[in-house]
Parts: structure tokens; sequence; C-alpha cells
């Protein structure tokens, strides 16, 4: 089907080097731009953020350092993006909540005065969560085929929870009736601790994902800089990520 447009529309997708709208930098840029007409231009275009990709941004985008080393600066590419955009309504998933965000920032950064009220927006990810609620009482009614009764009391969620887990495992024929496969299967993390505050590299070492030593490994840090455990120890951090610390302090080199 043909969109009903009255200006442009532009779909974007940003792939950058973290999650912090403030501190954080595009490495890629995507723009697909749909005129009235049904026309289309698109541009993808790779960007030196002038800063270091940490490992788990690679992890996820798999853009590194090198693969932008000789790419252009942000405010080298913006007046062309700002081109292609400033005349349009914009579009993408989950957009709202951070590509367009990081966007404004990058633009007002450069100098170009980007202005919400010239831009109507739509996030196809808050339709598609809308249209296909992904909440218990959803999910009851597509595995089981009931109606929730009692939804968010505890006695009537968990004995739902129970009643989708088995009906999961007889729906899909690849997920293996064991509890090690279905906790590797469900597993989302790639954190030593619970709060996200260690990251794991590529090699397995734990790293720290916060603080003047983002990034750099844990053990190797301590080694150096034994008053900075003390100062965690002794602040405002959860108990299961001093925790961990403090195994990894204690584990042989």
């Amino acid at each position: 089907m043909s969109l009903n447009l009255h200006k442009p529309l532009c779909f974007f997708d940003l792939e950058t080097t973290g999650i912090n709208i403030g501190k954080d930098r595009i490495v890629e840029i995507s723009v697909l731009k749909i005129y009235p007409n049904g026309n289309k231009d698109s541009k993808t275009l790779r960007v030196n953020p002038g800063i270091p990709i940490p490992v788990e941004a690679s992890s996820v985008h798999g853009i590194t350092d090198e693969d932008v080393a000789n790419e252009p600066s942000f405010k080298e590419i913006a007046p062309q993006i700002w081109e292609m955009m400033k005349d349009s309504d914009i579009a993408g998933y989950n957009s709202n909540r951070f590509d367009v965000p990081l966007l404004a920032e990058e633009f007002l950064r450069n100098g170009f005065d980007f202005d919400l009220e010239k831009h109507r927006l739509v996030d196809v990810q808050v339709i598609f969560f809308k249209k296909e609620p992904r909440d218990l009482t959803a999910a009851y009614q597509f595995y089981c085929g009931k109606t929730m009764e009692n939804a968010h009391s505890a006695e009537a969620d968990v004995e739902a929870t129970y009643e989708i887990f088995k009906a999961q495992l007889k729906r899909y024929d690849d997920l293996e009736n064991d509890i090690k496969f279905l906790s590797e299967y469900t597993s989302q993390r790639k954190t030593a601790d619970l709060a996200g505050m260690i990251g794991i590299d590529e090699k397995g070492n734990e790293i720290f994902n916060f603080g003047k030593y983002k990034g750099q490994s844990v053990k190797e840090v301590f080694e150096k800089d034994m008053g900075y455990y003390g100062w965690i120890q002794n602040a405002d951090f959860p108990l299961y990520t001093k925790k961990v610390l403090t195994k990894i302090r204690l584990s042989p080199s």
C-alpha cells in the first residue's frame, strides 16, 4: 500500500557508542526518505564518533573503532542528514525514546536548530506493542486460550506463568524440556551482576560498565587502585554488585 503523506517521511535508525543520550555518539546512521508521490531516497553513513566505541556496543552492532577510524565526524555529515530530514516527518523503531533524542543532541551540538514542533514523530515499536500486547494477560490468552481473572494478584500471576510455560514447551518443538537448556535460551544477560554494572568482554573477563574505569578490567583496576574497591563497598551500590566485586578481588590472578 502507498502511504498517505502530506510531506516527506524519513525512516531512520542509529547505531551508537551506547545508550546515554547526552554522552554517547552516532557511529552509523541510515535514512530512508519517502516522498508523498512514492519516490524514495536513502543514505547510510558510518561516523567517527570521536570517542572510543565500548566493546559492549560493538558486540551489538559489529562496528569497532578501526571500522570508523577514517570516517567523517557527525559535524562533517550533518549538512547531508539535515538536508534530508529538515522538511520531513520522522519515523523509526523505538525512535521516540532513543534515536530521535540522540539525533537531536547531535544536531544541536553541531549548530543545527532541531525543533520537534516542525516534525511529526511516528514510532513503529509503539504501534507493535499497542496492537500486540506482550504482558502476562496477553500471553495467557495466546498460549492457553484463557482470560485471566484477578490479573496482577501474585497468586493469579504465578499460576498463569506456570501454565504458559507448559504450553510453550508443548507448542514449540525446538524447546527442550530441560531447565539447563531453557535457562540458556532465556538468558539475555551479558553481565556478571544483576544490575548490569559489571560487564563481560569478548574474552570472558569482567569489566566496569560505569565510572572512571568504564570498559576496563575489574581485576586490573583493583590491582592498581584498591581504593576504588573500598569506595564502591562504602557507596550506595547494589549489595549483589558488591558481592560480585569482592569475589573478583579475592579470586586468584
